[in-house]
Parts: structure tokens; sequence; C-alpha cells
């Protein structure tokens, strides 16, 4: 191979063609179309966000009743007749709401199943969210949509059902009251959910299937959406983390299948009070229009019947193209892969143009720099968590600099892959040794159709490496233009992982994004590796590097718009008369040890009752407080009656003050059968006994301070010893505790319950029970046993 002085160029070229990709992933305009009434307009969209984001509109506040209003009379004036569902429901997981859903209804010419397009109105609790990202963006993508729609007079066979869900937030119950209680539940054979996990960045598509999605696939190809960003591993890791959104309820109670759209980037704005028309990116907010306006027209006129399928399709989107193929296809193409490359080596060996022995060399450099970027990454990446603790301020695990480290560990990367080669491959072999990146992308790629089948197509850079292989084997020719050609396939699929991975999971899987750097690298070998003085490229990546972390040490301080948050929560036990701070911070600011001290005191006895929260987070540090005037519920015992060896109870907590949260707990002795919260059942009550891991019963979100009614049957036997948190989320307000507000570069933690005056005391009651002489057979795990008998006994209110 001769000498070539166009690395320079090589790498502007590389640059240039990853420069497209990320610019195609999404609109880079924003549309305003004022004029254009039939067309979706980005500003108004926009516009509908300012107005439903103006204030926190959490279930239970002012507010949220404010905005349900407000979405009602904006489908009122697009010429839609709009109604209401309300009720209770208690989901498998303990959480008891009251939720309002606001539904329309568009009628179609010849109806197959209705459309659904679905957001939740609800802003998150807690955190002073007033989720213009989460979910207001969806709300008014879908307003502004159906406005269009609807001004366009396109055809439409389907009927279109829209569903402003609520209760998202607390735990998709919105979206269960629907899917189980409306009568239209049972027409609607596909959803569109439009979602938000930041503040930025593209929107993905992922889909939510029982069965196989190879029809919905086939479908979404079919709809022409101009700005597709999916594929069909992302839904496979998405299934294995806890984030569901109210299709996932679709789907696992309704058998109803569908797609999330949904962006993931500004991370750190998520559920917290920077969730706000500031940093809604608007790019982003076009993102979403370009999904809906295509898919709206397309699948209200098809027959929705024939989207259900038990086969799967592997999918992927590259700039302004979406492909797809059967999952059975996977282990073939890994297989032929292999096959080919085995021909070419064997052809290169003929011609002596490739020895075993540099293909067995070739895995020196390879290996080495996967096992020393990873390791540096993993281990580099802790040593900065002890550098900058203030980083673990934010709970969902991305910083505000965290793109500066993305670019700070991949061109560290970058360097130590120039330097492997320098010292162990030169250019004139740089063939041979490419042989070890295309070996060892082919053996992942027979695991993953195992074991991930959803990445399968991983495979198709590397049938482009293949075939750029035997290209130079059989002409012994090198040709830049050629080489950055067959690149592109690598560049477009591969490296926008390297960036995904980190913003979608955290920091702490930027150890995961240098390995895939170090494969991409070997990808691109044929490019790289015939660079001479890669010495020099190492060094002048190894300096990028430090300029990022450099930068990112720089901007790891909190300003405002890029806030630290922390938390504060005033608890009064009435069991014992006490009050006190607490926190769930590992690191008190100013503000926090105005009430905690200078001297950080743990935080005893209060874990004892563990309060929900998305990343299991409990309180750190306490101090004493001032005892204030809080005025208790009441607890009233309304049935308390012993039936053989049954106990029935029905118990009502009333609050007497404005509150917005009750936490029951129980004994894990006590084993509680035919429980039921407010008139309703959870789904996991299972043969009549409610099942549960810990002491949690329930936590009941209160809507217009409603009280909170419990019946349920014990065995007569059992140690009655209940316990009941009851929160308001006033503590800022409260004007008896007088508490100063935040620096504006501070905000409340998210995720956990935040800014709360709390009231733990017993559930108990000083009079024995009302024995009822009855015979009757004891209550077992699996059913109850007369339990008309016991009806007739214990008569209702």
């Amino acid at each position: 191979m001769r000498k070539n002085p166009t690395s320079i160029l090589a790498f502007v070229c590389v640059l240039a063609i990853l420069g497209i990709i990320y610019t195609t992933m999404m609109p880079q305009w924003v549309s305003k179309n004022e004029e254009a009434l039939a067309e979706f307009s980005t500003e108004r969209a926009f516009n509908q966000v300012k107005i439903i984001a103006q204030k926190p509109h959490y279930v239970g506040s002012t507010n949220h009743e404010l905005v349900a209003n407000y979405l009602k009379l904006e489908l009122n004036r697009i010429g839609l007749e709009t109604s209401i569902q309300e009720g209770f429901t208690l989901n498998d997981k303990g959480l008891l709401v009251k939720s309002k859903n606001i539904l329309a209804r568009i009628k179609g010419t010849n109806n197959s199943k209705a459309l659904l397009l679905l957001s939740h109105y609800d802003s998150a609790p807690h955190s002073f969210s007033k989720g213009a990202s989460d979910d207001a963006s969806g709300v008014a993508t879908i307003l502004e949509g159906i406005r269009a729609f609807l001004y366009s007079k396109n055809p439409q066979k389907n009927d279109i059902i829209i569903l402003f869900s609520d209760a998202e937030e607390l735990g998709l119950n919105g979206a269960a009251l629907f899917v189980n209680q409306h009568p239209w539940a049972k027409d609607v054979g596909l959803v569109l959910n439009f979602e938000a996990r930041g503040s930025s960045g593209p929107s993905y598509m992922l889909m939510e299937t029982n069965k196989g999605n190879q029809a919905l696939v086939k479908e979404f190809a079919n709809a022409k959406a101009k700005y597709p960003v999916s594929n069909s591993l992302m839904y496979s890791i998405y299934k294995m983390l806890p984030n569901d959104t109210d299709l996932t309820v679709f789907r696992e109670q309704g058998n109803i299948q569908g797609f999330n759209f949904a962006f993931i980037d500004g991370h750190y704005n998520y559920h917290t009070q920077q969730d706000d028309i500031q940093h809604l990116n608007k790019t982003t907010l076009s993102h979403q229009g370009t999904y809906l306006m295509p898919l709206l027209k397309y699948f209200s006129n098809i027959d929705l019947n024939s989207t259900q399928t038990t086969e799967d399709n592997v999918y992927f989107s590259v700039p302004f193209g979406f492909i797809n193929y059967p999952f059975a296809w996977v282990f073939p193409m890994s297989l032929i892969a292999l096959g080919l490359l085995i021909l070419f080596i064997f052809i290169g060996k003929a011609k002596r143009v490739i020895t075993f022995r540099e293909i067995f060399r070739g895995f020196v450099p390879l290996i080495g720099s996967i096992v020393i970027a990873g390791l540096v990454t993993f281990l580099g990446w802790k040593i900065i968590l002890e550098a900058y603790p203030q980083y673990s301020d934010l709970l969902n695990g991305f910083t505000y600099n965290g793109h500066a480290y993305i670019g700070a560990f991949v061109t560290l990367t970058i360097a130590i892959c120039f330097a492997f080669y320098n010292r162990f491959s030169e250019a004139k072999i740089t063939m041979n040794h490419f042989v070890a990146p295309l070996l060892l992308w082919i053996i992942i790629n027979l695991f993953l159709a195992n074991s991930l089948t959803g990445a399968g197509f991983l495979i198709i850079p590397v049938y482009f490496g293949i075939l750029l292989f035997g290209i130079f084997v059989i002409t012994q020719h090198y040709s830049l233009g050629l080489n950055l050609l067959f690149s592109i396939p690598a560049l477009a699929i591969v490296a926008p992982f390297i960036i995904m991975f980190p913003i979608g999971l955290g920091l702490k899987i930027l150890f995961g994004s240098a390995i895939l750097t170090v494969l991409l690298f070997g990808l691109l070998l044929p490019i790289f590796g015939s660079f001479f003085r890669k010495g020099v490229w190492a060094i002048l990546f190894f300096i990028t590097s430090i300029a990022f972390f450099v930068y990112a040490g720089y901007n790891s301080g909190y300003e405002y718009g890029k806030a630290k948050s922390n938390s504060l929560v005033y608890v009064y036990n009435a069991n014992t008369d006490s009050a006190v701070w607490t926190t769930y911070d590992v690191n008190l600011d100013e503000w926090t040890k105005t009430y905690l001290g200078e001297k950080n005191q743990k935080a005893v006895g209060l874990n004892g009752l563990p309060l929900a929260s998305k990343y299991n987070s409990t309180f750190t540090y306490s101090a004493i407080a001032p005892n204030i005037a809080i005025s208790k519920p009441t607890i009233e015992f309304l049935k308390d009656s012993v039936v053989g060896n049954n106990r029935y109870l029905k118990i009502k907590i009333t609050p007497n003050r404005k509150v917005n949260r009750y936490d029951i707990y129980a004994n894990p002795k006590m084993t509680f059968y035919n429980f039921k919260a407010n008139g309703v059942s959870t789904s996991g009550q299972k043969g009549n006994r409610l099942e549960r891991d810990d002491m949690k019963i329930l936590c009941y979100y209160v809507v217009g301070n409603e009280p909170l009614v419990m019946d349920f049957y014990i065995n007569k036997s059992s140690l009655f010893d209940m316990d009941l948190i009851e929160s308001s989320f006033d503590l800022m307000t409260n004007p008896l505790l007088n508490i100063k507000p935040r620096s504006d570069w501070m905000m409340p933690t998210p995720f956990v319950l935040n800014d709360a005056i709390l009231i733990q005391q017993k559930i108990k009651r000083y009079t024995a029970p009302l024995n009822v002489p009855i015979e009757t057979a004891p209550i077992k795990d699996s059913t109850i046993t007369a339990i008309d008998t016991l009806k007739q006994v214990v008569k209702p209110e």
C-alpha cells in the first residue's frame, strides 16, 4: 500500500459525514406557517405549550383543574365535542388516585378500528415542574396536529379518538381508567403516544407490541415520516428499563399496540423546575409534528385490524429512510458474513496479500484498545465523581456538562486506538489487521442473533467492511473515496449509539460508549489504519480530550438554568410529639444547612417507613425542628367486626388540612384479603389476597381533600399494626414555618417527596372489635370463604 498524504482530508470527510448524519436525524428548522392553516405549525404548538406550562399542574393542584378546563375549551374551539371520564384506580404498585381523562372523537366514514392519539396533561409533583416538555409538548403536538388535519379536510375512514390522560406521572392511572372502564377502549386498534424524557434532541420512535412487530414496522415505513429515528435495539433495551408510559398500560391491560414518540436529550431537566418553556427545544417540537402529520393521515385510512402479527422484523433508520427485514434473516446473515470473510481471507492468502501471522497480530491493538479504553473510562468516571461530588446531586445520572464528558472520553478512546495501532500496526498491513475487527463484529452479531435479535441490523456495516476487504484482496488497490463510501453505513448506524447510550442510560454507561468507539474505529480501519504518523494523531486526540475535560471542569458549577437540586422535608411524629427537618441530599448547601445545621446528623429512624421514589432514595440527614400546630387527620373505624376466624375492618381517614398524599403501611406479618381503597381493588391482589413486598400498602394522591376509605379482611389472630404518613406540598408557603426561598441557582430535587410537611402516626382504635358469633371457615391464601355470609353480618353504612 503506497504512502497516502491525504490523512487530513480523510479525517475532514469523516467529520463531514458525521455532521450530515446528525443534522438529518431531525428537522433543523421551526415551522411557522402561520397562514398555512392546513399545515402543522411549530410556533402555534409552542404557543399552546406556553399556556399549558405556565405553572406546575400536578394532580390535586388548582392549576391541574385549570389546564383540564383549557384543554376542553381548545378541543371545542376546533370543533370537537369533549367528554370527561373520572374515577378511582388502584394500580398493582399500590398507587391510588382519582383521574380525570379528557376525550374527543372524530367519526370516520368506514371505521375498522379507531386510531387513538394519546398524551398526558398532568405534570410531575414534588419538584415544581411546569411540565413543558413532559408532557405539554405532546398535548400541544396533538392539538395543533388535529387542528391542521381538520382544516385540511383530509379523507378519513377510521374514527380518531383523542385522549389527554391524567395521573401518568403518578402511576399511569388515567390510562388504566380508560383501558379498563371506558366503552371506547374496545374500539381502539392503534395508539400514537407523544411523550418526553428530556427537553431537546431527536424524538425516538419506540413500538409497543405483545406479539410480533412486523405489520407495524411495515406500516410505519409506508407512512413515510420525514425524519424517522428508531431501531429495534432501542425497544429491546427500553423493555429492560423501569420507564413505562401510558402506552404500556394499553399493551399490557388492553392488548392494544402502538407507537411511542419521545425525546430524551436534556435529561437533566426531566421532572425538574427547569422543565419550562425556556428549556424546550423548538426543533424537537417540530420533530414531533413531523411524526404526527403523516402517521395521522396514513393510519386514519388503513384497516387497523391488519396491524396484528406474530412475526418480528429488525428495523433501523438511516438519514431520510427506514429499513426493515425479518428476524429470521439475522442468524443466516451473520453466517454468510463469516463465510464471505473466510473466502476473501483465503483468496488474499492465495494472492499473497494476506498472511495468517498478520491477521493474528491485528488482534493485539484491537483487544488492547478495548481493554484499556474500557478500563480508563470506567475508572476515570469513578475518579471524576470523587473529584466533583456535586454530580451526585442530579439523581438522573446525567450532568449539565455531560455532553462534554462524552466528548472527552470518546476522543480519549480514539487517542488510545491511534496509540495502539501506531505501536502494533503499520499502514502497509492495515487490511491484514482489518480482519480482526470484522471477525469480532461477526462474533458479536452471532451472539446477538440468539440473545438480542433486535440488534441484528448491526451486521449491515460489517457487510460493507467485508466487501471493502474483498475489493482490496481482489484488486490490491487502495482508494480513499471507496473507503469513505463504504464507511458511511458504520458511521450512520453505529456512531449515534455512542452518544445515545449515556444520554439515555446515564454517564455511568460511558465505558460502553468507549468500547463501542473502539469497535467503530475497527470498522473504519481502512481509513484510520492507513494514516501515517498515527502517534501524532494520538497526541492530537489526547489534547482534544484534555480540552473537553478542562471545559467540563470549568462548567461543573451551578447557575440559573443549570440549578443544583436540593431537598427539605418537615416531619412531625404524632406518636412522640416531636418534629425534625430531613433531606435526601448527600451534599448539603447553604440553604439546607440553614435547617439541618453545619454538623451533619445522620437521619435516624426516618427510613423505617419507606417513601416510594424512582431511584429508591432515602433520607440522609436530619435535625430537630420546632413543633408547629398542624391539624392531624381524623381516623375512624367505621366497621370492625370479628366473624369466626376472620376480622373485617373499614377505616376512614379524613384530612383536617389541605393535603396531597397519604402513604399507608402495615406490619409485613399482616395478611390482607379483599382489600379495597375508595371502593376499588388493586390488580396486584391475587386470589383475594393482597400481594406486597414490604411494609407499604398504598400511596394515595388526594384530589379535592377527598378522604381515604379502606376496607379489608385480616385473620382474627393477626396483630393489627398500621401506620400512615400524611403529606402536604406546602412547605415553602406555610406561614407557620416561614421557609426562606431558594437561591436562583437551586431547585427542588425531583423523583422524591420534597418540599412537604409530613405527619407520621399510628392507625389505631381504643375499643375492642365487635365479636359476631357465627361459624365460618378461615380465610386461606388462595381464596376467601363465606363472603356472602359476612356481607350479611357486616352491613354497609
